[in-house]
């Protein structure tokens, strides 16, 4: 996989997904979601499941979660997808030559 058949994706989901999504919930997430709307009072429950998933990409993003699966399912980083090329393209370089730019990813990648 590369990054053209990421964008291809996740623009074909982006499509597919629509403006709302019918979500059938377990006993336990029902319970979780319960309490957060106690706790939150939102004017909405559609509130809570936009805060939730913002909150499970973030938490993915800091971690390297979402990189190690991008990298395993299309070759390619969630900083590759955001710049639109792989790291490779950036440096100029084959076979990785010059590496990705440096970074402190310390945070990032703690579970």
């Amino acid at each position: 996989m590369s990054l053209d058949e990421l964008s291809t994706d996740i623009e074909s989901t982006y499509a597919d997904l629509g403006d709302e999504l019918d979500v059938s919930l377990d006993r336990e997430t029902r319970n979780e979601l319960a309490l957060l709307a106690a706790a939150y009072d939102p004017d909405d429950m559609d509130e809570l499941v936009r805060r939730g998933i913002h909150m499970l990409f973030q938490s993915a993003v800091d971690t390297g979660n979402v990189d190690f699966h991008l990298r395993s399912a299309y070759d390619v980083t969630y900083d590759e997808y955001l710049s639109g090329m792989t790291y490779e393209e950036m440096t100029g370089g084959a076979g990785g030559v010059g590496g990705p730019p440096e970074r402190d990813d310390t945070r990032r990648y703690q579970q």
